[in-house]
């Protein structure tokens, strides 16, 4: 056989390399992308490849106002998004929304006084950062934080404005955008206008946010030469529809929240970003009472890198009842678009999609929007020039701009967007609103917080939560306002025990959710940490409180004293103060602390308060008045003392009663006694996990 030559070696494998480009094209390379697929990166919160210099992010994005936002449960995003809109449509800024963990502080100093920087922080908690917040909140308050400049003051060019979100209810009211307010104008940045403050617990926050809003932007206007024009809805979002997808499609999420869920792989961490679809392992009824329900749910979390630590709390992601979700679609005129694909891209660099995309009209509304929050004012303003007809439109004005006719007509009666279209339009449908604006004024479905009832040194692989099943009967209205999440997790208790078709209070849910993933039964989840937490010394006596469903983490606590001594170890005095209506209705765990009695003996004690056994009614803070000597030598001893429930009420009573044993039985002024309770607060033997 005659040699090959090198010539004829090189055209050989030329032709072959060109063979094989030819048929793996499309396979192995030159893959065609969806222009519009979300990936995992941005679904699940990773920050690859993007900038953490804010200053360099404005510049190469032509911004010149960045609204920080600090955020649990989303409605401070919501309102830092709201002014980035009103920014850009009245006033002409270049406004992006930044979440503060997104980006490092040392460059604050580097903005320039033509550029304006707004904070929007809600406190969390007892005076603690919302999660995305602490490292910013640590950084602006260190004893001496290290810009990038020299200056002198270090943000003497820093222009700033500041809205916090609190609750009256809790002793450290605001305390994030005070500390971060003070701490700015101390290192030299210059406010504009008033800091503001909303408050949740007087339920004034939405009000407390446009009557702060609109001074502030008057006195930005008048400080960086703004003209107010007339605000013309731009979108933020552009919605484009797939034809060639339909809702069977693999790559079109029907409600996953990321791309692992997408493909069936989800994988850890599991997090706020990325929930863990965990079974459920027993749920059962608490309450023996017909018209009301409490339910105790645990779920496993053995096959997952999730972990917990008594105190914690854990995140349920709950889906809209398809009651609302069937009213909001008919109200846009999308009912018979529910299944069609869409994919929403964002129309300018900074903004976020909220969802991962392609998906669906029915997906978005179920999944991801917060359908059945009561509505804002504002937002129904911004809808008026899209209403289907003039009286629509004239009703729309009125309800945006009277906060007196808005709250008579829909707030007390904590109407949802469904609810008031529907009512405003008199059954007409409202479909010249572009459905960007429902994603961009619609705060997105926000997970929700349960104090976790289960003992981690107990039971480590499987967490309990009590909740009671929310149902609030409104003057004016038909019928009651309901829970989303916990009439969810009613209709996941009911399949669980035998129903095949649950539908509590005649609601309806996707329980098996997207593509079945969560048959079985499942609900996502994902864990957050608290500083709730029992004394590492487990002989240091603990005083609870904690009536109805606030006896939660208590249970916890009690549970991991229990399997203390069932170890072996010697725990300090454990009382427990317990309050419900009736002892044969709602009196949540009764068999549980006479078996805590019977293995802990003397030191553990459940002190009970019913409040309609009796002609008079008895709360948990008369009993605690009634043990007063006993108390205050507890204390004396460094008791730890915990609350959890109702903070407007019960949690406000109990602080008042608790200075009222310390002033009686120490025989000190009142002002003396309500300081040792600060102090003990300040040094965390006095611990709150309350909720308004």
């Amino acid at each position: 056989m005659a040699e090959l030559d090198t010539l004829d070696i090189i055209v050989l494998a030329a032709i072959l390399l060109g063979t094989v480009a030819y048929f793996t094209k499309g396979k192995l390379w030159g893959v065609a992308k969806d222009p519009y697929a979300s990936s995992l990166a941005a679904a699940s919160g990773a920050k690859a490849g993007k900038t953490r210099n804010i200053l360099e992010k404005m510049e190469e994005s032509g911004k010149n106002c960045i609204i920080f936002y600090g955020s649990q449960t989303g409605t401070a995003e919501d309102y830092a998004s709201r002014l980035a809109k009103e920014g850009k449509s009245r006033y002409g800024l270049e406004t992006m929304v930044a979440d503060l963990e997104d980006y490092d502080y040392d460059n604050l100093d580097a903005i320039p006084e033509d550029k304006v920087v707004m904070f929007v922080l809600a406190t969390y908690g007892e005076g603690e950062p919302t999660d995305n917040a602490v490292d910013f909140y640590e950084f602006i308050n260190g004893d001496s934080p290290q810009f990038t400049l020299d200056n002198e003051p270090a943000l003497g060019n820093l222009n700033y404005v500041a809205f916090g979100l609190g609750n009256n209810t809790y002793e450290h009211y605001n305390i994030m955008v005070r500390n971060v307010d003070k701490a700015l104008q101390k290192l030299g940045a210059h406010r504009i206008g008033q800091a503001g403050e909303g408050d949740d617990g007087a339920g004034t926050m939405e009000e407390d946010f446009l009557a702060w809003k609109d001074p502030m932007w008057k006195a930005l206007a008048e400080k960086m030469g703004l003209e107010e024009r007339e605000a013309v809805y731009e979108p933020v979002f552009g919605i484009v529809e797939r034809d060639t997808l339909t809702a069977e499609s693999p790559e079109v999420y029907l409600g996953e929240p990321n791309k692992t869920h997408l493909d069936g792989t989800p994988k850890g961490p599991f997090n706020a970003h990325n929930p863990y679809i965990a079974p459920i392992a027993e749920s059962y009824e608490l309450f023996n009472v017909k018209d009301r329900n409490c339910l105790h749910m645990e779920v496993d979390i053995s096959a997952s890198n999730l972990s917990y630590q008594t105190g914690d709390h854990l995140a349920v992601w709950p889906t809209n009842p398809g009651e609302e979700v069937d009213r909001f679609l008919n109200v846009l005129g999308l009912t018979e678009k529910r299944k069609d694909v869409i994919s929403v891209k964002a129309l300018e660099p900074t903004a976020k999609v909220p969802f991962p995309t392609p998906t669906t009209f029915d997906a978005i509304v179920r999944y991801h929007m917060e359908i059945c929050a009561p509505v804002s004012r504002q937002f129904l303003a911004t809808l008026a020039p899209f209403a289907p007809d003039e009286a629509s439109k004239a009703e729309m004005t009125n309800l945006g701009g009277d906060k007196d006719y808005f709250h008579d007509k829909i707030n007390v009666h904590h109407l949802n967007i469904g609810r008031v279209l529907e009512i405003v339009g008199k059954g007409q449908k409202w479909s010249n609103v572009p459905f960007s604006a429902f994603i961009e004024g619609i705060t997105k479905l926000q997970p929700r917080y349960y104090s976790i009832s289960s003992s981690s040194l107990e039971q480590p692989k499987k967490i309990s939560i009590t909740c009671v099943v929310e149902e609030q009967k409104l003057p004016g209205r038909e019928d009651p306002f309901r829970g989303v999440s916990t009439n969810y997790l009613l209709a996941l208790k009911q399949k669980q025990n035998g129903d095949p078709n649950p539908s509590p209070y005649g609601l309806t849910y996707e329980i098996t959710g997207p593509r079945n993933k969560y048959d079985g039964i499942h609900v996502p989840v994902h864990v957050r940490h608290s500083n709730f937490k029992l004394p590492s010394d487990p002989l240091k006596p603990v005083i609870m409180v904690g009536p109805g469903t606030g006896v939660a983490p208590f249970r916890g606590f009690v549970r991991e004293r229990r399997k203390m001594v069932e170890n072996g170890q010697t725990v300090g005095k454990t009382i427990l103060f317990f309050g419900c209506r009736k002892s044969t209705e709602d009196f949540l765990y009764s068999k549980e602390w006479e078996e805590a009695k019977q293995v802990m003996g003397d030191s553990f004690e459940i002190v009970t308060a019913f409040s309609r056994e009796s002609n008079k009614k008895v709360y948990v803070q008369h009993r605690l008045k009634e043990r007063s000597k006993e108390i205050n030598e507890l204390l004396e001893k460094k008791a730890y003392f915990y609350v959890c429930g109702d903070a407007a009420n019960m949690a406000r009573e109990v602080h008042n009663v608790l200075g009222q044993i310390i002033s009686e039985e120490r025989g000190v002024p009142e002002a003396k006694a309500e300081d040792i309770v600060k102090n003990m607060r300040a040094s965390n033997q006095y611990q709150e996990d309350v909720w308004s």
